[in-house]
Formats: structure tokens, sequence, C-alpha cells
């Protein structure tokens, strides 16, 4: 079982910026490809952005340019910032880290982006 803790959430206005981060004490943390899903109500979990163990980003069509993605092999750490937020942003974010066809999920944390 691989641990990952999330933080960073919280209530930011349309148009603000959020930094998540999601750290593991996980030892082979390099070799895994690590993403960040979120949820809203109602809907299905979805991806939003994802870094592969060589540092390659992807992301949603709805989050390109201005989200960014980045990881920190060093410190076990995947960070997710979010710029020009907008309210259809508002989900629970979920930190996914995967290896060897296991997925590993995080708790989530509650973004929530409201005037």
């Amino acid at each position: 079982q691989v641990q990952l803790v999330e933080s960073g959430g919280g209530l930011v206005e349309p148009g603000g910026s959020l930094r998540l981060s999601c750290v593991t004490p996980e030892t082979l943390f390099s070799l895994y490809d690590m993403g960040w899903y979120r949820q809203a109500p109602g809907k299905q979990r979805e991806l939003v952005a994802r870094v592969t163990s060589r540092g390659t980003p992807s992301y949603a069509a709805s989050v390109k340019g201005r989200f960014t993605i980045s990881r920190d092999n060093v410190k076990k750490l995947v960070s997710l910032q979010m710029n020009n937020l907008k309210p259809e942003d508002t989900a629970v974010y979920y930190c996914q880290a995967s290896f060897a066809s296991r997925n590993y999920w995080g708790q989530g944390t509650q973004v929530t982006v409201s005037s």
C-alpha cells in the first residue's frame, strides 16, 4: 500500500489560484507515474493532470494552460498549481500513484471556487 497525503485545498474566488501538494513516504516514488484527478458532486472522477516517472506532463483539455503539474523526486512530492480558477473547477481533488498496473489514491482535498 502506498500512502498519499494531499494538502492545499480551500475556498478561492474565480480567477484566483491554489497550489495542491501530495507527499508520500514511498521510497520508490521516482518510479511512479503520478496524477491528479477530481470528482464534482454527481459526476464521475476525471483525470486533471498527469506526470510520468520521466517527468512528462499531460493535461485535460479543460485545464490546459491554467494548471501545471510538477514533481520533486527528492522530496517525494507532486504538486498541482492551479491558476485562473473557475467555478466549474470545484471538486474534491485526489492524488494518484501508478506503478506495475496498480493504482493508489489519497484521501482527497476539497477545492471550492466561488464568489
